[in-house]
């Protein structure tokens, strides 16, 4: 095994040195950090985080792995979680998931936090395994598709949000309804499509294959693949469509605009987070109340507790559906 004495005479710095850079620490000229990661790139050196976690027993640390920093939904819990832990004495760090750079997040993190949270990722059961040796525990914010009696969960009730929704539109007429997914494996919003299509068959509603189009979680996709519908054949089929995000949900109301189309007139369009931007679009549209600030707030209080040895049980939680001017007739 490579040790930092060897590390610091390759790069001819000292011990010290060496020390300062893995730990981050100032006083090191970045021309320096870089010769000594190259030289224990080169080596093969790997510092024993785990080690040092050992002796302080705890780092008071969470990672949180984030889709899209740029999805305000996501944004809207990591404020919370961060608020949370800052309560409980925790730093945070966010880290963009990657699946092909699972291994090498394990290895990063290995021993240098007390706890991992997921926003609904399907982590790999290598790398869960890895985390479970470790002593890490693993609480998720949305329920993975690929689910672990290992991992902690806190989400919302999707299938009965979804049932208030459905019948919210039923009663306004629609039979036909469609829905905005992802379109991405393994992505946590699957989960609710899977919702959506048990609630409208619970319900006596068709529900089709072709009534289901992929928008990539993003405001553009979205309004994308809805222009790309409404110039179909296919058009019209369906009266109204839910979204599997808002940000999808603003795509398709934006591209119906651009197709001269009435909402609700012509379509209605529901959304399932209510961030900020669905209250500010003309129409408002009509959502699931994701309780963001009590889910991140509840996450993070379980996460403690299970570092504390204690085994709080996963739960899900209530959703408000908020009827705006997206999904009412006048």
């Amino acid at each position: 095994m490579v040790s930092r004495k060897e590390v610091a005479e390759r790069a001819g710095v000292s011990v010290a040195t060496v020390s300062y850079v893995l730990n981050g620490k100032p006083g090191v000229s970045e021309q320096t950090r870089q010769k000594v990661h190259a030289v224990m790139s080169e080596l093969g050196y790997k510092p024993s985080y785990a080690a040092r976690a050992l002796k302080i027993k705890k780092t008071n640390h969470f990672a949180v792995l984030v889709h899209y920093l740029g999805d305000p939904f996501e944004a809207g819990i990591l404020s919370h979680i961060e608020h949370q832990a800052r309560r409980h004495g925790y730093f945070v760090s966010f880290q963009t998931y990657h699946p092909e750079d699972e291994e090498r997040f394990l290895q990063e993190v290995s021993g240098r936090i007390d706890g991992v949270i997921l926003l609904g990722q399907s982590l790999m059961p290598e790398t869960l395994n890895g985390l479970r040796s470790a002593g890490i525990p693993v609480l998720s914010i949305m329920e993975p598709m690929q689910q672990s009696e290992w991992i902690t969960t806190v989400d919302m009730d999707w299938e009965a949000g979804m049932t208030q929704l459905i019948r919210h539109l039923a009663e306004q007429g629609h039979r036909r309804i469609g829905f905005m997914a992802t379109g991405i494996p393994r992505h946590p919003h699957e989960q609710r499509r899977q919702a959506f299509r048990s609630a409208m068959l619970a319900e006596g509603l068709p529900c089709e294959e072709e009534d289901v189009l992929s928008g990539g979680g993003r405001l553009e996709e979205a309004k994308s693949a809805m222009k790309h519908y409404l110039a179909s054949e296919a058009a019209r089929t369906c009266t109204a469509w839910i979204a599997a995000n808002d940000l999808m949900a603003v795509g398709m109301l934006s591209a119906c605009r651009e197709a001269g189309l009435k909402v609700p007139g012509d379509l209605s369009i529901a959304g399932s987070e209510n961030i900020l931007m669905s209250e500010q679009t003309e129409p408002r549209i009509t959502v699931l109340d994701y309780p963001r600030k009590h889910i991140a707030h509840i996450a993070v209080d379980m996460l403690v507790a299970i570092i504390e040895n204690k085994q709080p049980r996963g739960c899900k939680m209530e959703s408000r559906l908020l009827i705006r001017g997206s999904s009412m007739h006048e």
